[in-house]
């Protein structure tokens, strides 16, 4: 059983939908109930198969409320996903608005933070283990102008994701923050209509938009699904799914 957050749209609800085809139960939470996956269809949510609701994940009481509603409807989880995000704002950091500057901060940091934590104390509540993948970015290591918050979140993200992995280690947690590549998002249609002289790189994205250079979100997810089920031994705990193949 498998819990995304920010599985409403883009690459939560292209992950939820290939867990699904995989034979997954899925808890489900955005900051809208996002709707089941097609892939399982209306009789098997009313079965039970799939848990959706409306989270803030900025609110740690509403996660672990969340948490513990989709365990007692679909037993316990395996595999948690932290994919809720923001990319705003895109602007030199002196002129970033500074509400924007707290959402970003308390989405991708404390909504991962939070939903981490609830994990680790469900998986420590029953035996078995369990995966948590962060949903990080090459932006937590390349710094991009105009994208500071962005860049800072991520780079928070994959170290917490190293610190987890060592204090959950002895729970059979194991714990990896994964850069999905590039996946045409309605995030990328934001940076694609950015100024130039906001975000200096646009024209990169531009060009990836040409090219159809992208991961897609199905692509992303077998990358998840192989660390849950086969993973390698050495796996890195911060790593970059790889690009996808195109047909030639």
């Amino acid at each position: 059983m498998a819990v995304v957050t920010g599985a409403s749209r883009g690459l939560g609800a292209g992950m939820a939908e290939r867990f699904a085809a995989a034979g997954l139960d899925l808890g489900l939470c955005a900051r809208h109930a996002p709707a089941p996956p097609p892939s399982v269809g209306g009789d098997a949510a009313a079965a039970g198969r799939v848990v959706t609701a409306a989270v803030d994940v900025t609110d740690a009481h509403a996660v672990d409320r969340f948490c513990a509603d989709v365990v007692e409807a679909l037993g316990g989880i395996d595999l948690w996903v932290n994919n809720a995000g923001l990319l705003a704002p895109i602007a030199p950091l002196r002129e970033a608005d500074p509400d924007e500057l707290r959402a970003n901060i308390e989405v991708n940091v404390l909504g991962v933070l939070y939903g981490t934590a609830a994990f680790a104390r469900h998986v420590r509540a029953r035996p078995g283990g369990g995966v948590l993948v962060n949903i990080s970015s090459g932006a937590a290591s390349k710094p991009y102008e105009g994208w500071a918050a962005y860049c800072a979140s991520k780079a928070a993200v994959d170290h917490a994701t190293r610190v987890i992995a060592a204090e959950e280690a002895d729970a059979g947690l194991r714990a990896y923050a994964v850069a999905p590549g590039v996946v045409d998002t309605e995030m990328q249609a934001a940076i694609r209509a950015t100024p130039a002289e906001r975000f200096p790189e646009v024209e990169r994205f531009h060009e990836l938009k040409r090219d159809d250079a992208y991961n897609s979100p199905g692509w992303v997810a077998d990358h998840i699904l192989r660390l849950v089920f086969d993973p390698p031994a050495d796996a890195d705990i911060v790593q970059r799914v790889p690009n996808e193949p195109r047909p030639r």
